[in-house]
């Protein structure tokens, strides 16, 4: 992907955290999910988007145009997303995918630069049930198996199985998605690895939910695998924020904003020009 615009910050920890520059508007930080980076994750859905606000397709740490650490763990994640959204200058919307909703959630609590958050589908795992998690872990181990001989792309692709149903699956494939996410295979397991270590509150534990002032959409599809995970993680979400808004993509799975992104351009579209509308109402 080209484009000569690229903004960069710096997370508190001196590591670049940086992303290119789509279109003009209303600044919109776009945080990708796993495997992806700011130029594999968005690139259906920008054309949506890019005529109705400035999007900034940033990356985490060691993935994409960022910086690299070693230090992989959640509040470092979420802290790159945060300094990269207060590097702006003004109020921001966050969209985050997945992960990137997870990590979209935590800096929405700790960052006052994030004006409204739309998370479609984070993985919870306060709802997780046993079997789903069963799976997770061994399509992680599978995924490792893999990356020990070489097969990033299959790695990537079990990972996306996963996730996935039947019709999402065969949109991707012939979208050479796996090759895309390949690079980002051995970084994404050191995050699996981290995140298992990480014994702090997670940023979608009900009292961290609670601090979140902004306005939160919460987008998921009604064909989504694992079933019901998603659709409990965003009960879950919506039960604990302040001020909460879901919204269903009927008949979409988990990467309907790269398989459906028109309809998923038009939840976002909506709920942001309600945010900023809000926003600017005098106060009484």
């Amino acid at each position: 992907m080209s484009n000569d615009r690229i903004h960069r910050a710096t997370s508190d920890d001196g590591t670049e955290i940086a992303g290119r520059v789509h279109g003009q508007g209303p600044p919109l930080v776009l945080v990708h999910g796993a495997l992806a980076d700011g130029d594999t994750a968005w690139t259906p859905l920008l054309p949506f988007l890019s005529n109705r606000f400035t999007c900034y397709a940033m990356s985490t740490r060691n993935r994409g145009l960022s910086g690299e650490s070693d230090d992989l763990s959640p509040p470092r994640l979420i802290q790159d997303v945060a300094a990269f959204a207060e590097s702006i200058g003004e109020p921001v919307g966050l969209m985050g995918l997945s992960g990137g909703a997870l990590l979209s959630l935590g800096a929405a609590r700790s960052s006052g630069a994030v004006s409204a958050v739309a998370a479609y589908e984070p993985p919870i795992f306060e709802v997780i049930t046993e079997a789903v998690f069963r799976r997770f872990t061994d399509t992680i181990a599978r995924m490792t198996e893999l990356t020990a001989d070489g097969e990033l792309a299959g790695a990537a692709q079990t990972f996306v199985e996963f996730v996935t149903n039947e019709e999402e699956l065969a949109s991707v494939a012939e979208m050479d998605f796996f090759e895309a996410l390949a690079p980002n295979v051995l970084v994404q397991l050191r995050e699996f690895q981290q995140m298992r270590d990480y014994d702090g509150p997670a940023p979608t534990a009900p009292e961290e939910l609670a601090k979140i002032t902004a306005p939160v959409l919460l987008l998921h599809g009604t064909r989504s695998n694992p079933p019901n995970w998603f659709t409990d993680g965003v009960d879950h979400v919506a039960s604990h924020v302040t001020n909460a808004h879901v919204r269903k993509i009927t008949g979409a799975g988990h990467l309907a904003p790269i398989v459906e992104p028109e309809r998923t351009a038009a939840e976002l579209t909506r709920f942001l020009r309600a945010s900023e509308a809000m926003s600017s109402e005098p106060r009484p």
